[in-house]
């Protein structure tokens, strides 16, 4: 998706002897075109004619007063698929339109700004009146770039207003509009709802790495019997390392077993057991964990290589949770009841399989650790939501004498 952008944001906006909709009609059909190039993209090259655009409208070009905003925290922009990314709020927009004062907040997103290409890179994600009508319900998203403000002012074409790869596919980590960004009115302009057929993520493989250099040399500093060092939050270091997104690694690397029994070591420590380990938690920033099946005989302890949750149930519950990088500390916690789990196995297959109850809330939470979220994260979430409490629907219960994770 980001080379898509990178693509949309340096199509040349003015071309000359051409009135405007002829350029917006070029510029629709170049994107078109960068998405038909792409082989694992959200859509397939026969769909492509679903997606419909409003009619070009000049009166939806409106130019900004930028309020640039120093020293902003970062904070967790949740996403549809449940998880959530890391971004900073870079300015407020002020800008006119349907007669009145507007404002939406422009956004830096973390991880890339550390990327040369996306140094620049300005994402409004916004919804509007039309959404759930004639746009897509979960919003809408603008590209801009830091680099076009000129005296305080930006340029903002919601005729380029377009879809999140969710509109078109289930499996994608699509950020969703904060509140701050959503317009008391229609914007009629950009990409319309898309209503051809909803597709499944497929599974790109050829992203998975091996280990770099830093990661084989952490992880052969010992035997296989040796537990590793967990890492810390109380650890600024540490912490950086906990908090970084990880990556796909290759299911054949030399190393993924002996990775996987320092870490199966590592969370059977007796003066710290646990019930589920994360790359992340040892150092090591690749897509691995290791959960207690509480769900299966005799619970055991199973190593997964790229988890990836791709459905989670708007059913949830509350329950204790602790984490072996957040010492002293156990708190309540809001999680789907139930899940879809996908990774790959030791072959090299794509494997998925339904999930629910506590041994559900251990993959989540240690999957977030692959996102570099920690369930303290999704306190702070909670507090935006409103929940229906079912206590008097629905009533669990176990037999006496049952083991109670």
């Amino acid at each position: 998706m980001y080379k898509l952008i990178f693509l949309l944001l340096f199509i040349p906006g003015i071309v000359l002897g051409q009135d405007y909709a002829r350029q917006l009609a070029a510029y629709r059909q170049q994107k078109a075109e960068a998405f038909g190039k792409q082989e694992l993209g959200p859509l397939k090259k026969d769909q492509l004619g679903y997606i419909a655009y409003f009619p070009a409208n000049e009166g939806m070009r409106v130019e900004a007063r930028v309020e640039l905003l120093a020293d902003e925290p970062s904070f967790r922009m949740p996403t549809y698929d449940g998880s959530s990314n890391e971004y900073k709020r870079y300015a407020l927009l002020h800008f006119s339109l349907g007669g009145k004062p507007q404002v939406l907040t422009a956004y830096q997103s973390v991880a890339l700004f550390q990327t040369a290409a996306y140094r620049n890179h300005l994402f409004v994600p916004f919804m509007d009146e039309t959404n759930g009508i004639s746009s897509y319900e979960g919003g809408r998203y603008l590209d801009l770039s830091s680099d076009q403000i000129k005296n305080n002012l930006l340029s903002i074409d919601f005729n380029k207003a377009y879809n999140p790869y969710c509109a078109y596919s289930n499996g994608y980590r699509c950020p969703q509009p904060p509140k701050e960004n959503i317009l008391s009115l229609a914007i009629e302009a950009g990409e319309m709802k898309y209503k051809g057929p909803k597709n499944e993520r497929p599974v790109n493989k050829s992203v998975a790495k091996n280990f770099n250099a830093a990661e084989r040399k952490l992880i052969n500093a010992a035997d296989d019997n040796t537990m590793m060092h967990v890492y810390l939050i109380t650890n600024e270091k540490e912490l950086s390392v906990l908090r970084a997104p990880s990556e796909d690694v290759k299911f054949d690397d030399p190393l993924i077993d002996k990775l996987a029994n320092r870490m199966f070591q590592t969370v059977q420590d007796p003066q710290h057991k646990g019930v589920g380990i994360a790359g992340p938690q040892v150092g090591i920033n690749k897509n691995v964990i290791w959960v207690q099946r509480f769900d299966k005989t005799e619970m055991p302890f199973e190593f997964y290589i790229n988890p990836k949750i791709i459905w989670r149930s708007k059913l949830t519950r509350t329950g204790v949770e602790g984490c072996l990088s957040i010492p002293d500390r156990k708190e309540d916690v809001q999680r789907s009841y139930a899940i879809r789990l996908q990774y790959i196995d030791r072959q090299g297959n794509v494997i998925e399989e339904n999930i629910e109850g506590f041994t559900a809330v251990i993959f989540q939470h240690e999957v977030d650790h692959l996102y570099g979220i920690l369930y303290p994260d999704r306190m702070d979430e909670e507090v935006s939501r409103t929940m229906i409490p079912l206590e008097e629907k629905i009533k669990f219960s176990l037999e006496k004498g049952t083991i109670v994770p």
